[in-house]
């Protein structure tokens, strides 16, 4: 995998291909793998070099959460493993079905509990990073600063390192940035969509770690144009190449691509070494 490191919050230096946990459980609908497989994925995953984990204790269903699959794996933890968690609009199930405005993830005392219970479930006394999750990006009437002024005062507690936002606007960034420091931001991008152009720049220019989600599409994989051209002449698949496109894309960009199965896990690390060249790059547009 690349040997680039970026250092999430200014202090924790983590390479720039990291693991989502999000497939380990089918969460919110999909297959998963067997109990086995999940954690022999985790186990590989560090030894490939992986020390930035994304996960939430909302990441859990039928009995199988991803914060105790990650426990079981890892504890005790390696010194240089970043955990990343995220609490906010979909810490409830129940959240789903609500309009943005009521969702209840975002009160102070379910914030309080989403990170009490990533702590409790992780087997830690602090978190390393936690994104606050806005609701979709359709909503209105959802304000940022109270939910994120409760997660700074447990920050301030000693129960958080870094804080960071995720599915949010470019407006609801820039507030952020004045009611608190920013880690990272967490937000639907990929070589298809491209909307946080004007982001990734600006996260670039701060200095903060711009991840995206769903970096080779999630359940409606990227389609775009020459990509299988350009995966068939480095001999690699249309999702390596979808992922070192994002790496060269911005030297802020954190990768935390999912998988259960073993073997799309070394294809996703590999993505770290496959280079574009410049025709690759107008190709892909």
């Amino acid at each position: 995998m690349t040997t680039e490191r970026f250092a999430l919050g200014g202090d924790l230096p983590v390479a720039r291909i990291g693991y989502g946990a999000m497939k380990l459980t089918g969460w919110p609908r999909g297959d998963r793998p067997d109990r086995e497989t999940a954690l022999a994925v985790l186990r590989r995953a560090v030894e490939l070099g992986v020390n930035h984990i994304d996960t939430s204790h909302y990441y859990a269903r039928d009995g199988v959460a991803a914060n105790e699959l990650i426990r079981e794996a890892l504890h005790p933890y390696p010194d240089d493993l970043v955990v990343v968690t995220k609490v906010g609009a979909l810490v409830e199930g129940s959240d789903l079905a609500l309009p943005a405005a009521e969702k209840t993830g975002l009160t102070p005392d379910n914030l309080r509990r989403g990170v009490e219970a990533n702590l409790r479930t992780l087997g830690v006394d602090r978190l390393d990073v936690v994104n606050l999750r806005m609701g979709d990006l359709d909503r209105t009437g959802t304000p940022l600063a109270g939910p994120l002024e409760t997660l700074l005062a447990l920050r301030e507690e000693g129960l958080i390192r870094h804080l960071g936002v995720s599915n949010v606007t470019a407006a609801e960034f820039a507030e952020a940035r004045r009611i608190a420091p920013i880690a990272c931001v967490q937000n639907l991008y990929n070589l298809a969509r491209r909307d946080d152009d004007p982001i990734v720049d600006a996260c670039a220019q701060a200095g903060i770690a711009f991840v995206p989600f769903f970096p080779v599409g999630g359940f409606e994989p990227v389609t775009a144009e020459h990509l299988d051209t350009v995966a068939a002449r480095h001999g690699v698949t249309a999702p390596q190449v979808a992922l070192a496109w994002l790496l060269q894309r911005s030297p802020n960009i954190l990768l935390i691509p999912g998988t259960g199965s073993p073997a799309h896990l070394e294809q996703n690390v590999a993505a770290g070494a496959l280079e574009l060249s410049a025709q690759d790059l107008a190709e892909l547009g």
